[in-house]
């Protein structure tokens, strides 16, 4: 049974007995992705290292700013 599947049990029962429905597949997702990441964050800080955005950061260099997507010409069409 695939989440869709299940997603539509859950909600067909909870239409029998009368309860609130449950979330639809996928809504949270973002949101406990960043949550993970934070925590990984905080653990990272806590056990006295540098969070893995620092560290890549610093590996990197630094980032130049982006070319801006202008049209070269001055946007003047020709013939």
């Amino acid at each position: 049974m695939n989440a869709a599947q299940q997603y539509l049990l859950d909600s067909y029962r909870a239409a029998q007995r009368g309860e609130a429905a449950p979330p639809a597949p996928g809504v949270h997702t973002v949101r406990t992705a960043r949550e993970i990441t934070q925590w990984r964050r905080f653990l990272a800080v806590v056990a006295g290292r540098q969070p893995a955005a620092a560290l890549l950061r610093g590996a990197l260099g630094p980032v130049r700013p982006r070319r801006s997507a202008a049209p070269r010409g001055g946007g003047r069409l020709t013939p």
